[in-house]
């Protein structure tokens, strides 16, 4: 892991041109890209507050994250593959956007730390479940990871259905088409008790995924 560039990234994420730049990308967003794919929301209530907490959307597009930014008025981090970052003026703008660089291919338990450390430090923090994109409208099998996470930080999760980018902008697509997106936030749910048992993490991460159905079932029915 390059710790310079996570020293970085950090210190543009913290300056004051950073925030501006990031809420000038938001109304950007919000403005023309969410007006451009008529994007609707439902349960932005949910994502009020000041504390740290855990977006976790269903993954189907490209479109997905950035479509998440003008949701929440603090900025969303991600964490994103280090080789983003070694052209300095996009690392910049990179890091301004909320991204933080990990090795690509390391292992899991470096990436949770830096995301525990994150989310210690107040941050909302965004986190796909379903690990990659997927196709379709059915949600599959979650990995473990964000339930882990959630357990050792304490750190509520907020399930997100989002029906209408794959379609938008699919796999192999380069540019979006103007196709309806609806985005539905659910209720924050509990982290598990920190001293949580595999078994009690599988059955956490079962009701996320039941949770994820119902707002993606909700979003494509409302679409």
């Amino acid at each position: 892991m390059n710790e310079e560039l996570q020293i970085r990234a950090q210190k543009i994420a913290g300056s004051k041109a950073a925030s501006a730049v990031y809420a000038l990308t938001r109304v950007f967003l919000r403005i023309f890209l969410w007006s451009y794919l008529r994007v609707e929301v439902s349960g932005k209530e949910n994502l009020y507050g000041k504390n740290a907490l855990i977006m976790a959307p269903v993954h189907r597009s490209n479109l997905d994250s950035i479509l998440l930014a003008p949701l929440h008025k603090r900025r969303m981090r991600t964490l994103a593959k280090e080789s983003l970052f070694k052209f300095r003026p996009f690392a910049w703008y990179l890091s301004a956007l909320g991204g933080f660089p990990i090795r690509r291919g390391s292992a899991d338990r470096e990436s949770m730390k830096i995301a525990k450390t994150l989310l210690e430090n107040g941050s909302t923090l965004l986190v796909f479940p379903e690990g990659t994109r997927q196709e379709g409208n059915q949600i599959g099998e979650l990995f473990d990871g964000t339930a882990y996470l959630a357990a050792k930080s304490g750190v509520p999760v907020v399930p997100i259905g989002i029906y209408g980018t794959e379609k938008a902008m699919g796999s192999g697509s380069k540019f979006p088409k103007p196709y309806k997106v609806r985005i539905c936030v659910g209720s924050p749910i509990p982290a598990p008790d920190k001293n949580s048992k595999r078994s009690s993490l599988g059955s956490w991460t079962q009701q996320l995924t039941l949770e994820l159905q119902a707002l993606q079932d909700s979003a494509q029915t409302s679409a």
